[in-house]
């Protein structure tokens, strides 16, 4: 499994890009007219939406705290420190379950049971050998200190008990969010908007209205990618 993990670690960037495209292949849908009557398209639109925010709002909480540098080095696992306050002091993976949660939402969202059912178990396979590799990684490198770490917090369920205490108790970096995941909430937002706009046929929306949305939607995202990355580029949020 860490052979795998260390394969997949170099190429989890395109796993999501293969991931969302995913969304959009034809499926049976979870909540069915038949079953859950005319208005079935409210459950994954409400379920959908909320599943996904929270795993954004982990990810934020996560890096707004206390970010951990493990992008990787060369295309390999690679930390220089030993993350263990902030949100990491009650789940080892935090990052990784806010993009499981958020990949949750969208397909509930998407009201895709092909995705549910055969994507998710396979991302959560390659995550599990990812994570694998990684505290392999860490292991070796910070021994009895990783170990210790190991045994009281888990690898992938929030520790709920503190976690109030923890967030008060620390500087929230929201610029450190916005910096760090501009990427990726473009990507995920854009994801969303092309779901709303073109799968949900109830807005009753013709194909003008429908492509007039999705312009506005883009750019909106487009402003909102270009000015952090300005920001970021320029040196105007530094020391974040």
């Amino acid at each position: 499994m860490v052979q795998i993990g260390n394969f997949f670690f170099k190429y989890r960037n395109f796993l999501f890009i293969f991931l969302y495209l995913a969304l959009f292949i034809p499926s049976t849908p979870v909540f069915g007219e038949a079953a859950f009557g005319p208005r079935h398209y409210q459950y994954p639109l409400i379920i959908g939406l909320v599943i996904t925010v929270v795993g954004q709002l982990i990810r934020g909480a996560t890096i707004s705290l206390a970010y951990i540098v493990r992008g990787g080095k060369d295309k390999k696992v690679y930390a220089n420190t030993l993350v263990t306050d902030g949100i990491f002091a009650h789940c080892r993976n935090p990052l990784y379950v806010g993009n499981i949660l958020m990949l949750v939402g969208v397909g509930v969202l998407v009201n895709s049971l092909l995705y549910l059912v055969v994507f998710i178990p396979i991302f959560l396979f390659i995550y599990q050998a990812i994570v694998l590799a990684e505290e392999n990684f860490l292991r070796n490198k910070f021994g009895s200190d990783f170990d210790a770490y190991t045994k009281r917090v888990h690898r992938w369920l929030i520790n709920p008990v503190g976690l109030g205490k923890t967030i008060s108790g620390m500087h929230f970096s929201w610029k450190r969010w916005l910096i760090r995941e501009y990427n990726t909430q473009v990507v995920w937002m854009l994801c969303i908007a092309v779901i709303l706009i073109f799968k949900y046929d109830h807005w009753q929306w013709d194909t003008n209205a429908r492509n007039t949305w999705f312009i506005i939607a883009v750019v909106i995202l487009a402003c909102y990618y270009g000015t952090i990355r300005y920001l970021k580029k320029s040196g105007k949020w530094t020391n974040v």
